[in-house]
């Protein structure tokens, strides 16, 4: 079956960084774009970030844009996010997901598969 599982979550400093890990099986990744989601307590979930099939393109919320940066290697079947100077409010667990549409997508009832979630904590 289709597995996502996230790594490379913790506890960091405003204005530190981190890399989160998406590592899929199951599927045959390269046909999926690939997204990372992320929801904070009492939130709905918001979308991050997305990459298309081959990585060539990528998008990226408003809240994030400049100091995220999303990539992905089709040799490995992963995906990662590097989060640079983060804050406080990026403070959320983080999912990362697959979607049958190749260039991924801003909706989540867009996308097929989901990883357990990651969560990421930023002290002010």
């Amino acid at each position: 079956q289709v597995q996502l599982v996230e790594s490379g979550g913790g506890l960091v400093q405003s204005g530190g960084s981190l890399r989160l890990s998406c590592a899929a099986s199951g599927l045959t990744f390269s046909g999926y774009g690939m997204g990372w989601f992320r929801q904070a307590p009492g939130k709905e979930r918001e979308f991050v970030a997305r990459t298309s099939w081959n990585g060539g393109i990528t998008y990226y919320a408003d809240s994030v844009k400049g100091r995220f940066t999303i990539s992905r290697d089709n040799a490995k079947n992963t995906v990662y996010l590097q989060m640079n100077m983060l804050k406080p409010e990026d403070t959320a667990v983080y999912y990362c997901a697959a979607s049958g549409r190749q260039y991924g997508s801003d909706y989540k009832d867009q996308y097929d598969y989901w990883g357990q979630g990651t969560q990421v904590t930023v002290s002010s």
